[in-house]
């Protein structure tokens, strides 16, 4: 969305033409409104301290001014500027995974998230907005501490209602509206309101007289004027009378700034119906967005059927209680973080919070359990975007499961599901926070328990831990054999097959990866799990010679994928494939596979996939003549292994591509001009990659490539020297 105009343009002005910004700030949805001086004096403020902290009262306008000054100084940072929205973030330990996500990073490894963060903005320019942390304080300013301390280029621009009291701290009070940026601010969201509506002679004093009651705080100004729908201002006023007195009453302890706002937010909620009310007490029970369906089934019931939920909410979004975000999930919708507080009161005064906490916890149980069945179909994108979204609500129902013995199994069971999100999505390091977090609760051995433990082991599989995948696997089976769980048993056989096979004994990975493809069979097993079996048995037969095997067992797991729609597997079968052709003269093939699988790495933010595919097609263009790019293509893996583990898992088979590309790239271009190859392609960073090899190479960048003209290769006249392969079109060992 383009950004509104400002009246006037310089520098810092997010208007004045520039390229695209970097960050993750999102655009203005209405005119933001005043505050030119205290936005003048908070950049100012971050042009001279590194940590600038914005404190007021809630509703004053923290957020809206802290996105604003950030767009207005985008400029200043060449890495971009990046929110991260802590609201949502009740658990103190996913501080720091919240904040990962927000910069939009993917690890894959067993390194905290906070080892993450200090490696990426170490030598970075960049401005981290931090918005609604109060609640994490502690961490939040340990956190921001140590990331300006060991990342010199960073800034930090944190907004809450209290400082973080770290060292260097300016803190910049916000103060409620002047007299003027009130009035304009109310007549402006009136006139969004009512645009058919001209302000009367009389509604200058009333209008001026409704700011300073209302002290100047925007959430309150815009609250009252959603009213104008059905009142006019007087009549707002003298319903606001009322709800004054009714309100400072109960909070003689506040001060005057959060009694008013509490005013303004009690005195919109006695103007609603008891259905609406209602409603607004059960939609707190959220954690971020929900959407239609989720607000039907969970506040659905006793005073409000679920056939009226969407007729209620339709009233509550014209009354500004309920904001809606349309996004690539559809449309949804959310509370305020201030109006969603308010509604948990009341909800607790009804003492019906645990009852829809519970419900809360219900529907999204059954969603997870949907979307892992799902998963394995052709809504496999849109079941990893549906968790994307809902990953707030699934972390507080798991929350909810912890907070009683009698209902840990339900976490269990939770955090097992979803294990094609920790695996498949780029969730590698949360998705092992949950499962070990789960697993700290004693609870009898059963099939929910089972299953965190080899999701676990997978899990760390992944990240190279063999020690903790061998230990979460070993207690699997054990149990399982013990208890007869046959599913269980087989899971962990499988996973333990995949451990053999980072770990170099591709003839132990295949006889148990066909034993468990076996015990699958037995118990009528078909799913995502399944088919990686295969391929990853594929995996162990190529690495032992038999390229043929191999190949074989891919084409029918193309073709089951293919079947039931499934993508994310298909990729992993892709690349043995796209080996094999390479292996047998045909590298346009190769390339046109690679192609595909990264494009379904893309799709389901899968970082190992991408870093295999780049390093093979790093192979595939030098087999084709030009050295140059492959250097650079090595280079833009090998900034993306760090995120997924340990490089091609320290494995001779999975880097046998590697080591051959680098020996005949060294040949052709010299070890000076592949150096430099290689640190132009650490400088690409993963979107940036993906796009150059989709499009068949460089292109004009290619040509800046330093070392790329300085080979023999440039131009593509020379073709590189034979690699190795066996007479059969395999390699010599892979």
């Amino acid at each position: 969305m383009r950004r509104l105009q400002h009246p006037s343009t310089g520098p810092d002005d997010p208007d004045s033409p520039r390229s695209a910004p970097v960050g993750n700030v999102p655009a203005e949805l209405n005119r933001f409104v005043g505050r030119a001086t205290e936005l003048a004096a908070l950049g100012g403020l971050l042009e001279e301290s590194r940590l600038v902290t914005v404190v007021g009262v809630a509703g004053v306008g923290k957020t809206r001014c802290a996105g604003r000054v950030a767009a207005l100084t985008e400029k200043r940072y060449c890495d971009g500027v990046w929110l991260a929205e802590l609201s949502p973030v009740r658990e103190p330990g996913l501080l720091e995974h919240a904040v990962v996500e927000a910069l939009g990073l993917t690890d894959h490894t067993g390194r905290p998230p906070r080892t993450v963060l200090v490696e990426h903005l170490r030598e970075r320019r960049a401005l981290l907005v931090l918005d609604g942390f109060e609640h994490l304080v502690e961490g939040c300013a340990d956190l921001v501490r140590e990331l300006l301390r060991r990342a010199p280029g960073l800034q930090v621009l944190a907004a809450g209602r209290r400082p973080l009291l770290v060292d260097g701290e300016v803190t910049f009070t916000l103060a409620p509206m002047c007299d003027e940026d009130a009035v304009e601010l109310f007549a402006e969201r009136a006139r969004s309101v009512r645009p058919d509506r001209e302000p009367t002679a009389g509604d200058r004093a009333a209008t001026l007289e409704l700011c300073h009651r209302l002290d100047g705080i925007p959430l309150a100004l815009e609250l009252a004027a959603g009213r104008l729908r059905a009142l006019s201002v007087d009549q707002v006023l003298l319903r606001l009378d009322d709800r004054f007195r009714l309100l400072t009453g109960g909070s003689r302890g506040a001060p005057p700034r959060h009694r008013a706002l509490r005013t303004a937010i009690g005195w919109s909620h006695e103007l609603c119906t008891p259905e609406q009310r209602l409603l607004w007490a059960r939609l707190s029970v959220f954690a971020g967005q929900f959407d239609l369906e989720a607000a039907e089934y969970i506040c659905g019931g006793a005073g409000l059927p679920a056939d009226a939920v969407l007729d209620v909410l339709e009233e509550l979004l014209a009354q500004s209680v309920v904001e809606r975000e349309d996004g690539v999930t559809g449309t949804r919708y959310r509370l305020l973080e201030s109006v969603r507080e308010y509604g948990a009161e009341w909800l607790a005064a009804a003492g019906d919070t645990r009852r829809m906490r519970r419900r809360h916890r219900d529907w999204f149980l059954g969603l997870a359990t949907w979307c892992e069945l799902d998963w394995f179909s052709p809504r496999q994108a849109e079941v990893a975007a549906r968790i994307d979204a809902e990953l707030p609500n699934l972390r507080r129902a798991m929350e909810c499961s912890m907070e009683s013995p009698d209902e840990v199994h339900l976490a269990h069971h939770l955090a097992g599901s979803l294990w094609f999100y920790w695996a498949g999505c780029g969730r590698l390091s949360e998705g092992r926070y949950w499962l070990e977090h789960v697993l700290e609760e004693p609870t009898p051995y059963d099939a929910s328990r089972l299953k965190v433990l080899w999701v676990l082991g997978y899990v760390a599989v992944l990240q190279g831990d063999a020690v903790g995948a061998i230990s979460a696997l070993q207690e699997c089976r054990e149990e399982a054999e013990r208890s007869g769980d046959a599913t269980a048993t087989a899971y962990a056989v499988h996973r333990t097959g995949c451990l053999a096979i980072v770990t170099d004994d591709p003839a132990r990975a295949e006889e148990l990866l066909r034993e468990a493809l076996g015990r699958y069979r037995e118990i009528g097993e078909l799913n995502s799990n399944v088919v990686m079996a295969q391929v990853e048995l594929a995996m162990a037969v190529a690495f032992q010679g038999d390229l043929d095997a191999a190949a074989d067992i891919c084409e029918e797991v193309r073709e089951l994928c293919e079947d039931h729609g499934e993508r994310w597997a298909l990729a992993y079968a892709l690349y043995v494939l796209a080996y094999a052709a390479l292996r047998r003269g045909l590298p346009e093939r190769a390339r046109r596979m690679l192609g595909e699988c990264l494009s379904i790495g893309r799709t389901f933010d899968d970082l190992l996939v991408t870093a295999l595919s780049l390093e093979l097609l790093a192979l595939v263009t030098a087999v084709e003549g030009d050295a140059g790019e492959a250097a650079v293509l090595q280079g833009a893996a090998e900034r993306i292994w760090p995120s997924v583990g340990l490089p091609l898992f320290g494995s001779v088979y999975f880097g046998r591509p590697r080591v051959e590309c680098e020996e005949q790239v060294r040949r052709e271009l010299g070890d000076a001009a592949y150096e430099a190859g290689l640190r132009a392609g650490r400088r690409l960073d993963r979107a940036a990659v993906v796009e150059r090899a989709l499009g068949g190479g460089g292109g004009r960048e290619r040509r800046d490539t330093p070392g790329a003209e300085s080979g023999p290769s440039a131009g593509g006249t020379r073709r590189p020297a034979a690699s190795r392969m066996t007479g059969r079109g395999g390699p010599e060992r892979w």
